[in-house]
């Protein structure tokens, strides 16, 4: 169920004014001080996490504890980030380093469109945004919020840059025109898909994912093509990694078997998270139908 948030909606509102207020450096370093607090501020969530943490990483709960408490820090600079979007158009590139274009760029140029396959890991909208202001046809996925509000806000702060914002949810219609125009799509895989994904390993353990992207992608001969962005030690820079399109060993299509496409798309963001964990929304349930992970 959707519906106005008031106070959510009226801090976002003081929280961006004082973002675009402050130099780019204090203005992210607030948004760690924010993520941290929401950490101490709601326990029990912060618990859930450490356990799934605990669990799906094999680590110990001293361990998962750091992570999760990091991944806070990082989610409220990655906010801070994106709030300041209106102070840094043009200058993205300023704290985003680019390697591998050469692979989008020729996966491009076969002119049916690209899937970008990446995951709730590191800032995937600093990623979109550098794509989008060095020429590249950049489409995301809209994340249907429970503030209608806060959905227009997110396509508003991405336009910006020249992120298109692609329907609502996963849209087929509007994924499959954006494809046919040769167009690239961000795509997000690390979500539930409840009873309509396909069950893949994911950090070793199963979990329903979406399908659509990829059968999608089969179809209409769209490369898939993975995106990295991680965080640098300063907290303040970012890298951003492309790489190769997705093949099947076998030498059939990409997403001809689905099950065996996904499984590799899961493989390689599992990777990605185990290199890099405290940049990872562990605060999400991404087992919740498979395992009843909440």
């Amino acid at each position: 169920m959707t519906g106005p948030q008031p106070w959510i909606w009226k801090a976002l509102g003081v929280a961006g004014g004082l973002f675009r207020a402050l130099p780019h450096p204090g203005a992210v370093r607030l948004g760690g001080l924010l993520g941290r607090t929401v950490a101490r501020c709601t326990p029990e969530r912060v618990e859930r996490a450490v356990g799934r943490c605990e669990r799906f990483l094999a680590v110990d709960r001293g361990e998962a504890r750091r992570i999760v408490l990091g991944a806070y820090d990082h989610f409220g600079r990655s906010a801070a980030e994106f709030l300041r979007f209106p102070a840094l158009v043009g200058h993205l590139g300023d704290w985003v380093t680019l390697e591998g274009e050469e692979h989008l760029r020729g996966a491009l140029d076969r002119g049916k469109g690209v899937v970008l396959l990446t995951a709730h890991l590191g800032s995937w909208e600093m990623a979109a945004g550098v794509l989008a202001e060095r020429g590249f046809p950049m489409n995301a996925i809209g994340a249907q919020q429970r503030d209608p509000r806060i959905t227009d806000l997110i396509a508003e702060l991405r336009l910006l840059h020249g992120v298109v914002t692609v329907g609502k949810g996963f849209d087929l219609k509007a994924a499959i025109q954006c494809l046919r125009e040769g167009r690239i799509l961000g795509i997000l895989l690390d979500q539930d898909a409840r009873d309509k994904g396909l069950v893949s390993p994911f950090l070793g353990a199963p979990a329903s994912t979406p399908v659509g992207p990829v059968k999608l992608a089969h179809k209409l001969g769209a490369a898939v093509v993975p995106l990295q962005t991680v965080r640098l030690p300063d907290g303040m820079h970012h890298r951003l990694t492309l790489y190769p399109p997705l093949e099947d060993p076998r030498g059939i299509p990409f997403g001809e078997d689905a099950q065996a496409s996904v499984d590799r798309c899961n493989g390689v963001l599992s990777r990605w998270i185990r290199e890099h964990p405290d940049q990872w929304m562990w605060m999400y349930p991404r087992w919740a139908t498979t395992l009843g992970d909440r």
